[in-house]
């Protein structure tokens, strides 16, 4: 029997492990395969494959049964999942059903999930923006957290190697606050977004319009021709898949790049339980897989493990993996795993109209609109709320349909819609301050379909996200205003936390293990050879999409992480 056990063991030993397969497993994945490492990359939910597994991305609106409208007995099955702005006919098959992964809303919390190869790399909006060495520093010098352990000069090399690779469309903007990147040529504003750009830019020291920078291909180059994708074709139904990968996925590009090695065993229907820690070896050495399918688990072993599981899934498998060392989580020795999570407010947004440039229309497609860089608290306190916020900004040209007349007149007037006046849009990319009342935890009493704690979530907003909406309102209403916009409309979703999709922290990264899990590499203080650089690992928020600096953040995390395994230190 013990050498049946002996076989077994090393039949499941890798060099490494990656827990998920989204935007920074994939990454983990790439780069630790790169790099001739045997890896295994975990992925709670099923396969899907390139191209093969996007059952609804060529469909025309009218072959949906319901012309991609939800049916009213699936919105009441799933009333958190479908307040996604993204969940509809089309997708469905990517997004976490609300009965599949019960959790305990401690505070109203809307936990929008997508557990299959890529996660939700195959559904995110694709905005791309690094930080600037002032997000970096900011809770250094405001004191709403913990100094970063990096710094932008730490992180810029990084951002440039995972922006050739993936691809970024952009324009070298010279902006301090916002650094430029490796880009490909740039989607362009239509004309009443320039002329908000000039508006802006004639009136404002340091408030800036940019096109948004995305993670699309917008010209071909030999990195993406050897991964297989094309340029994107402006479809914008992204949600469902790319066949021509012309945005960027781990389905489309880390994933097939890592299996292309040799080196990567994929195994989807793979629910981590907990990481085993080995006391007398002072580190972890594999972990707890439950199957999907069966329930049956099975144990694997590495020299490394990377838990990418997306911020709230890690901080669940973190506080599982208890053992003598660690009674409250694995590196839990300060007490606070699982606190300090943060996100962004996405609850305020801004319309109006415009009667100008009555003799321009939009016409066709593009997934890149207007952004507007942060430009509150950026060098100073100037205000009487923390940090600040970024914007998304649009503009299209309505139509409309006559209702006059009767008959063939009416007929003729509904088939002929007509064209109305300019409507502007903008929303808040607001940053949150992490606190500790803001945390998840393990349910004592309620368990998970697989067994498993199901995490508590007690996460809200407070008075400086609603100093931060009052400014956000009232400074973009004077924008509006210089920029001759009329019916200016301000609009409080009232959102839950969580709809944002942009959860952070629970597992941060700092300088002193006293007050943080992880160090400036990403390694777990108490425990190295884990290292954790999704979601969870964040600081702070900033006001930017975060998945670019997730890419970053763990490229550099992995390559780290195998120069110490060479040189014998993990």
């Amino acid at each position: 029997m013990a050498n049946i056990n002996i076989d077994s063991i090393k039949k499941n030993t890798y060099d490494a492990i990656v827990i998920g397969s989204g935007i920074s497993g994939g990454w983990a994945a790439k780069e630790l395969t790169g790099k001739g490492l045997k890896t295994l990359v975990l992925e709670r939910g099923r396969n899907v494959r390139h191209i093969t597994d996007y059952p609804t991305t060529t469909m025309k609106p009218w072959e949906f049964e319901h012309r991609g409208r939800l049916p009213l007995e699936v919105k009441e099955a799933n009333p958190i999942i479908s307040k996604c702005y993204a969940f509809y006919e089309g997708t469905t098959q990517f997004f976490v059903k609300d009965a599949e992964h019960p959790y305990v809303q401690e505070k109203p919390f809307d936990w929008i999930r997508g557990y299959q190869v890529g996660g939700k790399s195959l559904l995110w909006a694709r905005e791309v923006q690094r930080w600037s060495k002032y997000d970096f520093e900011g809770p250094a010098r405001d004191g709403f957290a913990v100094p970063w352990p990096i710094g932008y000069d730490d992180l810029a090399p990084w951002y440039s190697y995972v922006e050739t690779f993936a691809g970024i469309s952009g324009n070298k903007d010279g902006l301090d606050i916002l650094p430029d990147g490796e880009f490909l040529k740039p989607f362009e504003l239509n004309c009443v977004e320039k002329h908000f750009k000039e508006k802006i830019a004639n009136e404002y020291k340091n408030r800036h319009l940019i096109i948004s920078r995305k993670a699309h291909i917008t010209e071909q180059k030999p990195i993406f021709a050897e991964q297989g994708r094309n340029p994107c074709m402006n479809r914008t139904i992204c949600e469902r898949g790319c066949p021509f990968g012309g945005y960027f996925s781990s389905n489309a590009s880390t994933i097939p790049w890592a299996a292309k090695t040799g080196k990567m065993t994929l195994m989807p229907d793979s629910v981590v339980h907990s990481l085993i820690y080995d006391e007398k070896k002072g580190k972890a050495t594999g972990v707890r897989v439950i199957n999907a399918q069966t329930k049956e688990m099975t144990e694997y072993y590495a020299k490394i493990i990377f838990v990418n599981a997306a911020a709230l899934n890690t901080n669940l498998i973190l506080l599982n993996s208890i053992s003598n060392r660690f009674p409250n989580g694995l590196g839990n020795d300060n007490g606070l795993l699982g606190k300090f999570v943060a996100f962004h407010n996405y609850s305020a947004r801004i319309s109006a109209e415009y009667e100008g440039m009555l003799d321009f229309r939009t016409k066709g497609q593009q997934p890149a609109g207007g952004y507007i860089p942060r430009f509150r608290n950026v060098f100073k306190q100037e205000t009487d709320f923390l940090r600040g916020y970024a914007a998304g900004f649009g503009a299209n040209r309505w139509t409309y349909q006559d209702q006059d007349g009767l008959g063939e007149s009416l007929k003729k007037n509904l088939l002929n819609p007509k064209l109305g006046k300019w409507g502007i849009g903008s929303h808040m990319m607001g940053e949150t301050i992490p606190k500790e009342s803001n945390y998840v935890a393990l349910d004592k009493d309620k368990k998970d379909p697989f067994g498993m704690p199901q995490l508590k979530i007690s996460i809200d907003y407070d008075d400086n996200d609603k100093k931060m909406a009052k400014d956000f309102f009232e400074q973009f209403t004077e924008m509006y205003t210089k920029a001759g916009f009329t019916n200016i409309r301000t609009y409080d979703s009232k959102q839950a936390p969580g709809l944002d999709i942009h959860e952070m922290g629970g597992v941060r990264m700092g300088k002193d293990p006293k007050t943080s899990l992880l160090n400036e590499w990403n390694q777990i203080h108490a425990c190295k050879n884990v290292f954790v650089t999704d979601g969870a690992c964040m600081t702070s928020t900033s006001t930017q999409n975060p998945s670019l600096t997730y890419m970053a953040l763990t490229a550099r995390a992995a390559n780290y992480a195998v120069e110490q395994l060479k040189n014998k230190k993990l």
